[in-house]
């Protein structure tokens, strides 16, 4: 690294900064996957959207190209890089929440997560179409576009934003929205991390107050039985019901509950926009498969975070995804051979997710849509390189096992590992989202873990 960046005052005075050496650099380098190794020239703690300016301008001036990062989840893809001429822009600092319960808007900061912006609208009897996991950043997660419980009846999270406040490369906070910069407001809705750091982000709320929602378990002896009539289920299904499939397996560890703790299951799990009565005759074919454990019920829309049960904390692990278009009896044969029979198969989930609905309407933005049946994403755990190297090998081996009914698209929220990035897009919206990039960033400051090309 050239030492004059490290002892550039005016990079120094810009903010809190942490070089390689520095006590704090490993902490703030370190994204949510703890698999990922990120070495940047230097790394940016940011507290205010006029500190995110100001050390963005400095940056960029001295020849650093700027990678904006808040929580890391999504950090796989930008480990595949060197980052020697790269600062880290972490936003897990700027972060507040803003809500307007007469218009149904919230406004929050660029690294709020999730569980803060649902805790600020539930008392105003509101949630928004979030993720899965609480400690998930609104900011990456909408740029990608986002796949909520809620999605079969409300869409992507990207269709719900009304602007977005960004910090441009000669750090300038720029705002755009359908009435301004109404291009960058396009690219943004979908289109990724590569046009400048996202400070703020408004978007409509949900008047959702509680949901019946809850999760189906089995032993993974009944992976079959358990898919087979899932999938049929899910062939003939209203808007307002969305869930998701996973075979999971834990290891014996004391700090999971007795139910989980050393054992191979199948879940359903996912959200039900209906009355107690239609959503129990809407559950009733799954309920009669017998399963061990059942909760889904009425509960406070906030408790919908903990349904996934994603870990609570960074993890290591290593990912695959692919988009399904149907499960077909053969696709379904597929699918157990590689993820549901077996307990030493090293994944931690193999997971579909129903899509349709809502998420299939375009809408105006660069993901107008996700036009597949089903989302599948498969995880393992990587606490070392060679458990990680079998992990990707047993999640590559269910990606491929349905490869014949997957679709070309891929799904960035969802793209743990490098992908070719134009696979997210039709070819219109890929070329426009390119002119974008070069009209917003000429001289290719942004660095993302999905990356525009210019």
């Amino acid at each position: 690294m050239n030492p004059s960046i490290t002892d550039a005052p005016s990079l120094r005075d810009a903010g809190t900064l942490h070089f390689p050496g520095d006590p704090g650099y490993e902490a703030a380098s370190t994204p949510w996957n703890l698999a990922v190794t990120q070495r940047p020239a230097a790394v940016a703690v940011p507290r205010s959207i006029d500190e995110v300016a100001r050390v963005v301008g400095t940056a960029a001036r001295l020849g650093l190209r700027i990678a904006p990062q808040s929580t890391g989840h999504g950090a796989a893809a930008l480990g595949d890089h060197p980052l020697d001429d790269v600062m880290l822009l972490r936003l897990h600092e700027l972060t507040g929440v803003t809500i307007d319960p007469e218009a149904r808007i919230a406004r929050v900061l660029g690294g709020t997560l999730w569980q803060d912006v649902v805790a600020a609208a539930a008392p105003h009897g509101l949630t928004a179409v979030h993720g899965s996991a609480g400690d998930v950043a609104v900011a990456g997660y909408t740029l990608g576009g986002g796949l909520s419980f809620y999605g079969r009846a409300h869409g992507l999270a990207a269709s719900h934003l009304r602007a977005v406040e960004l910090v441009t490369a000669t750090g300038e906070v720029v705002r755009a929205s359908a009435d301004e910069h109404p291009d960058l407001f396009w690219a943004v809705r979908g289109g990724g991390g590569s046009f400048g750091a996202v400070v703020a982000l408004e978007f409509d709320l949900l008047p959702i107050a509680d949901v019946v929602a809850g999760m189906l378990l089995w032993d993974l002896s009944h992976a079959e039985d358990v898919l087979r009539a899932w999938a049929a289920w899910t062939a003939d299904l209203p808007e307002s019901v969305t869930t998701s499939l996973r075979f999971m397996r834990f290891p014996p560890v004391p700090e999971l509950p007795p139910f989980l703790s050393g054992r191979s299951l199948v879940v359903i799990d996912g959200a039900v926009l209906e009355g107690d009565e239609r959503a129990a005759e809407l559950l009733a074919p799954l309920r009669a498969l017998a399963p061990e454990m059942d909760t889904f019920a009425r509960i406070p829309a906030p408790q919908l975070l903990a349904v996934h049960m994603d870990p609570p904390g960074p993890v290591p692990s290593v990912g695959r995804h692919a988009l399904v278009s149907e499960l077909t009896d053969t696709a379904i044969e597929a699918f157990l051979a590689v993820a549901g029979r077996g307990v030493d198969i090293p994944l931690m989930f193999a997971e579909l997710r129903h899509l349709g609905g809502a998420l299939a309407v375009p809408q105006d933005g660069a993901l107008d849509r996700l036009d597949a049946a089903y989302a599948l994403f498969a995880l393992a755990p990587a606490p070392t390189p060679e458990i990680a190297a079998a992990g990707a090998a047993a999640a590559e081996s269910v990606t491929a096992a349905l490869g014949r009914w997957s679709s070309p698209r891929t799904f960035l929220n969802f793209a743990d590992h490098g992908i070719d990035v134009a696979t997210a897009f039709d070819a219109d919206a890929w070329a426009r989202l390119r002119e974008v990039r070069r009209t917003i960033d000429p001289t290719g400051v942004w660095v993302a873990n999905h990356p525009i090309g210019r």
